[in-house]
């Protein structure tokens, strides 16, 4: 048989447009539907040399790559002097060296009847991370199988994570069936093998093709090779699959609000992307998390007002009424409006080389929504080669847990089963600014429903006028041995002295009773820094001034107390006393990690 690529320098030609009449080029792809897919499976499964292949079928490559892929062939390719596809993705020299994908890597390319941007994830368990982005914008799974090895681990772990991340269309493509001599009997056993795996995590459909990246079987046409299959080839099946902007186009309107668009008196907007559902003039519409309700006067883009705006389009909004919305609101349906909570089930993949600290505040970006959140601990972690759920004081890089989250004030939400767009989130590291995790909302806790806030009379400017004096917290921190607590007694004598109303928190004392049952775990220490500021707040909400005695060694932790309480109200005084003279006076050594130095702490 003749290889599809052979003579490729001869016969290939891309889209004479391109070079003609650009313009005209994008005009004929301007209104086609765009598919965001992936490829993944394991490792060597020929992920990378399918995509080759579809960005060589689709005539996406030119003059000077095919040059270039041809040369890289002869010199690093896996597949003697034939082109080996894999070269047009595998762009990082350690790939290429190592014939593998570390990064995710991203490629565009266009058929007669649709846009596709293909994400080409890595097959490795320790770049799952690197899956998991890949994954959270696609549409559609292609999940490679070899058909010499049959269904592998991390098949099993990367339809796990696609049938997480909620992609609902999933392409079993069982790759280089030639060298298998195209055996049906092969090919079905994987099937059987693959179909009863995706029922246990709750994949109840498939569609599985057989194919050869490298020889082309069943990628444009359906291949000679295989008589005995009678569906439709790989292109066709991804020119024709649904996808989720249609069905997102039937549900209500949700529009979270990117911006406030006021260019001049005249004119005020809200401008986003519409995430679900449609919009007209005159549609009743609420504001979220305030519950505010309107109708829609217009809809506007750059150059024309619009009479229907659909899920999919980035629009601005114009309200009938003056009502109080801004960036990280939702504009919803009346009658249909999503729900509002600070408390969830979430599912948590971690993403960062450190692990998950719990009670330590985080930034969750959900949509254009961006609030403070502290993680509990896990109630298990997910072992995605056997399914089982694992018991777990924290998440580790590439795990996958189930935790509670609080956050700081009430966020627009719906499960991420129902939406993407508000039931996917973030964790950002508030010091290093690192994507640490991403997620996916599951419910909110009734207890979130439940508990609320008792309004009460007597304010605590009340209490603090009836003192005569103004709160505050005094923050004393350093070393074990520093003197802190020592200075923080003899400051709150002479306050005493003044007649001012004063409590002092030391950091021993609260371990006697508040604190009692924990330890000195990393995850320990930050909920003992928690339960202090909190107690703290209180008191100081009563009028006291509060002096606390605590090592706190992470700004972080220090950052979250302060954020508790009205600007100006925190005040840190840092005990700076050289270690050796903080070792003597501890008669022991001052541990490393736990305690620091003067730079250590502001450094952390």
């Amino acid at each position: 048989m003749t290889s599809p690529h052979e003579n490729a320098d001869a016969v290939y030609k891309t889209d004479a447009l391109i070079a003609e009449d650009i313009d005209a080029y994008l005009e004929t792809h301007q209104h086609k539907s765009l598919l965001r897919f992936i490829t993944c499976g394991s490792v060597d499964d020929g992920k990378s040399t399918l995509i080759g292949r579809l960005l060589y079928d689709s005539k996406m490559i030119f003059e000077d790559q095919l040059e270039a892929l041809q040369s890289d062939s002869k010199r690093v390719g896996t597949q003697g002097q034939d082109i080996d596809f894999a070269l047009l993705v595998d762009g990082l020299a350690a790939e290429r060296e190592q014939g593998i994908t570390i990064d995710v890597a991203y490629r565009f390319f266009a058929t007669e009847k649709r846009k596709f941007i293909v994400a080409d994830c890595p097959g490795h368990e320790q770049y799952t991370r690197n899956m998991v982005t890949g994954a959270s914008t696609a549409d559609l799974a292609v999940i490679l199988i070899d058909a010499r090895k049959g269904v592998l681990v991390q098949t099993r772990r990367h339809s796990y994570l696609a049938k997480l991340i909620g992609i609902k269309n999933i392409v079993l493509a069982v790759n280089k069936m030639d060298l298998i001599g195209y055996s049906q009997a092969t090919y079905e056993a994987i099937v059987a093998d693959y179909m009863s795996f995706a029922a246990s995590i709750g994949i109840d459909h498939f569609t599985a093709i057989p194919i050869s990246g490298f020889k082309g079987d069943n990628i444009t046409a359906n291949s000679p090779n295989t008589p005995w299959y009678h569906g439709a080839p790989l292109i066709e099946h991804l020119e024709t699959v649904e996808i989720d902007l249609v069905s997102d186009q039937a549900k209500p309107l949700r529009m979270p609000v990117q911006w406030v668009n006021r260019p001049n008196l005249d004119f005020r907007g809200f401008s986003g992307l519409i995430a679900t559902g449609s919009v007209k003039p005159g549609d009743a519409i609420r504001v979220l998390p305030s519950g505010k309700t309107s109708t829609v006067s217009k809809i506007v883009t750059l150059d024309e007002e619009l009479d229907e705006a659909v899920a999919g389009q980035s629009v601005t909004i114009c309200f009938a009424d003056e009502i109080d919305c801004s960036r990280g609101d939702v504009i919803a349906a009346a009658d249909a409006p999503p729900e509002v909570s600070n408390q969830f089930e979430s599912t948590i993949v971690w993403l960062d080389d450190d692990p998950l600290h719990v009670g330590r505040a985080y930034w969750l970006k959900l949509g254009t929504q961006l609030v403070s959140v502290t993680v509990q601990e896990p109630k298990y972690t997910v072992n995605v080669n056997t399914m089982e759920h694992m018991a777990a004081k924290t998440l580790e890089l590439n795990a996958i847990g189930v935790a509670e989250l609080a956050t700081d004030k009430p966020i627009v939400f719906e499960p991420y089963n129902d939406s993407r767009s508000l039931g996917g989130f973030i964790l950002i590291d508030k010091i290093t600014n690192r994507t640490v995790g991403a997620g996916m909302l599951h419910f909110s806790l009734r207890r979130a429903q439940n508990v609320h806030w008792q309004p009460t009379d007597i304010t605590r400017e009340a209490h603090a006028s009836l003192k005569n004096q103004k709160p505050r917290v005094l923050w004393f921190t350093g070393l074990s041995g520093s003197g802190k607590s020592t200075i923080a007694n003899e400051v709150e004598k002479q306050l005493n002295l003044m007649n001012r109303h004063t409590f002092l928190l030391d950091g021993d004392n609260v371990r006697h009773g508040l604190n009692k049952d924990l330890g000195f775990t990393e995850a320990d220490r930050i909920e003992n820094i928690r339960r202090v500021g909190e107690v703290a707040k209180l008191m100081a909400d009563a009028g006291l001034i509060v002096l606390t005695a605590f090592i706190s060694p992470f700004r972080a932790e220090r950052d979250m107390v302060r954020k508790m309480l009205p600007d100006g109200e925190f005040i840190e005084i840092f005990v700076d006393t050289p270690l050796e003279v903080a070792e003597a006076r501890c008669e022991r050594p001052v541990q490393k990690g736990t305690q620091w130095g003067a730079q250590e702490f502001y450094r952390h």
